[in-house]
C-alpha cells in the first residue's frame, strides 16, 4: 500500500532564529505546502503564527492561512488544535470551526518540556463531539501509552470513529522516548485497521519514519519535527524532508499516496 507523507512545515517552537528557512506568515506557509505537495505530500498539517511568531489560535490568521493553502493546491488539510502548549485549551478548540478535513484530537494533559499541556476530560469530550458534528475528521495524537486508552475510551463511547486515525508521538520531553522499541509497542496495541503515522522529533527523526514506511505506516515530514538532515547539516526547507521522505518509502518498495488515494484512505471518500 502506498504510503501517506504529512507535510508539517512550521509546529509551535520553532522561529526563524532557530532556522532561517522556517515559514511563519500566512503566505510563506501556503507556499511552503503548495512546495511540499509537489514533492508528494498529501495532507498539510498546519499550525499558526502572529506577526511576531508566536503560536497563535487566532481565527482570521488560521483561515486566511487555510484559505491561502487550498488556493495554490488540492493538498487535505488538518489544522492542529495543539497550537501551543501553553495556548488556552477553549481557544485552540475553537479553530475546528474552520471545518478543515482533518484536525488534532489530544487525549490528555501532559508535561510538554517546562510547561503543562492542558486537555481537561470534559473539553476534550466537548471537542470530539463537535468535530462529528462538523464532519472534521480526528487524528489522535498520542504522546505516551496511556493516551491509546484513552483514545479508545473515547472511540467506545462514540465520540470518534471507529477506526482510529493517530500520529504516534515520539521524542517530546514529557512523552514517549523515540526508540524503536517504544514504537514497536505502541504498533502491537493498536486495533486492527488504524490508520496511523509516526512523528518523530528531533534526532531520531530519519530513524523512526524509516521504521514506519519499512513496518505499513505513513510518515510525517517538516520542519515543525526536525530542522536538519543529518547532524550539523540545516534544513534548507521543507522540501528537503518530504523527498526524503518520499525516498523512504521507495526504498521498501512503497508509493506516495496521492491526495485522492489519501482521501480514500482516511477520509473513505472516492
Amino acid at each position: 500500500m502506498n504510503g501517506v507523507i504529512t507535510v508539517a512545515p512550521t509546529g509551535p517552537i520553532a522561529t526563524t532564529a532557530d532556522n532561517p528557512h522556517v515559514p511563519t506568515q500566512p503566505e510563506e506557509i501556503a507556499a511552503a505546502v503548495e512546495s511540499a505537495y509537489h514533492q508528494g505530500a498529501a495532507v498539510a498539517h498546519l499550525h499558526f503564527r502572529d506577526a511576531e511568531q508566536r503560536p497563535t489560535a487566532d481565527l482570521d490568521i488560521a483561515r486566511r492561512t487555510v484559505d491561502l493553502v487550498r488556493e495554490r493546491c488540492p493538498i487535505l488539510i488538518q489544522v492542529s488544535t495543539g497550537v501551543g502548549p501553553a495556548a488556552p485549551f477553549e481557544e485552540r478548540a475553537r479553530l475546528v470551526e474552520l471545518a478543515p478535513e482533518m484536525a488534532t484530537l489530544n487525549p490528555c494533559s501532559m508535561s510538554f518540556g517546562r510547561v503543562t499541556f492542558d486537555n481537561p476530560p470534559e473539553g476534550v469530550d466537548r471537542l470530539a463531539a463537535r468535530m462529528m458534528e462538523l464532519g472534521v475528521q480526528p487524528e489522535l495524537e498520542l504522546y505516551d501509552t496511556g493516551h491509546l486508552d484513552a483514545a479508545l475510551r473515547l472511540r467506545d463511547r462514540g465520540l470518534i470513529p471507529e477506526r482510529l486515525q493517530v500520529s504516534l508521538v515520539l521524542g517530546v520531553m514529557g512523552g514517549m522516548a523515540p526508540t524503536a522499541a517504544n514504537l514497536v509497542m505502541m504498533l502491537d496495541r493498536l486495533p486492527e485497521g488504524t490508520v496511523w503515522q509516526v512523528v518523530a522529533i528531533g534526532r531520531a527523526n530519519l530513524m523512526l519514519s524509516a521504521m514506519a514506511a519499512a513496518l505499513g505506516g505513513n510518515v510525517r515530514a517538516g520542519m515543525e519535527d526536525t530542522l536538519y538532515l543529518r547532524k550539523g547539516e540545516q534544513v534548507p526547507s521543507n522540501d528537503a524532508l518530504v523527498s526524503r521522505a518520499a525516498g523512504l518509502l521507495a526504498a521498501v518498495d512503497r508509493g506516495v499516496a496521492t491526495v485522492d488515494e489519501t482521501r480514500h484512505l482516511i477520509l473513505g471518500e472516492g
